[in-house]
């Protein structure tokens, strides 16, 4: 049977990658070698080294506002954390730009605020409550650690129980949040650059850093260490680590989501 040449093709598109000139994207991402987790760093080095003055102002006018937020008695706590996916939106969206030959703008800082603002602060929301819990379970469980240290008496045997129970319930927040870190840690970023509904985006970014568990293991550990170096003259070497990190975790993103 002929086939008209002017009928649109006809075929199941659910079930693969969105192809486009950015490359073909999947929100089930992929896991990477356990290298990557370098390559990101590099990667965002580079996105800095692009351009580095512009960079720094963003960050300078970063850090004035989330002081001033943090100035404001506890509303001031509240909209740090609830604002914070505004913010690191935004920014995706100034990565993207550079990744395409564009120009960084201070402005993207505040792009988040005019494209999905709405989900960006749901993030944060849900993003807060988590930490509330997490707060609210590990103080539950050192509390009654001590409570029963002190119904042993203040003796030795009591003390040494207080300071269990500590550790424990600092162990507990510890554990607790990571998974929080896990689901947010590209939800912004796939709200803003794939236009992906809140409860998608934070399941993708769930599932992208549980199957990459390796690379964020050496991905960390050289952020510490640089993080560690940036702190010796007097922090001013955060003036480059800072936005390296927040373009590697684009470098990340695209990593993941992307295959060329």
């Amino acid at each position: 049977m002929a086939t008209d040449p002017y009928t649109a093709p006809r075929s199941r598109v659910a079930d693969v990658p969105v192809a486009g000139a950015e490359g073909s994207f999947t929100s089930e991402g992929r896991a990477v070698p356990a290298g990557h987790g370098w390559k990101w760093i590099t990667d965002g080095w580079g996105l800095f080294r692009r351009q580095p003055g512009t960079w720094i102002l963003l960050l300078i006018v970063f850090v004035l506002i989330s002081v001033l937020i943090a100035l404001i008695p506890i509303l001031g706590s509240i909209a740090s954390n609830v604002l914070w996916p505004v913010f690191a939106g935004g920014i995706m969206l100034g990565c993207r730009e550079l990744d395409q030959g564009g120009e960084l703008a201070v402005g993207h800082l505040f792009a988040g605020f005019r494209d999905h603002l709405g989900k960006l602060v749901v993030i944060g929301i849900l993003y807060l409550v988590a930490l509330i819990v997490v707060v609210l379970v590990a103080f539950a469980i050192t509390g009654a650690g001590i409570g029963f240290g002190a119904l042993m008496g203040t003796d030795r045997g009591g003390a040494e129980m207080n300071v269990t129970a500590i550790l424990l319930g600092v162990l507990l927040a510890l554990a607790l949040i990571i998974p929080v870190a896990m689901a947010v840690w590209f939800a912004p970023t796939l709200v803003v650059l794939n236009d992906l509904g809140v409860g998608d985006a934070v399941k993708a970014s769930f599932r992208a850093c549980l199957r990459n568990i390796i690379p964020f293991l050496v991905y960390g550990a050289i952020g510490i260490g640089l993080a560690i170096v940036a702190s010796i003259p007097f922090g001013l070497g955060w003036l480059a680590l800072g936005p390296t990190l927040a373009a590697s975790v684009y470098a990340a993103y695209r990593d993941i989501f992307y295959t060329s």
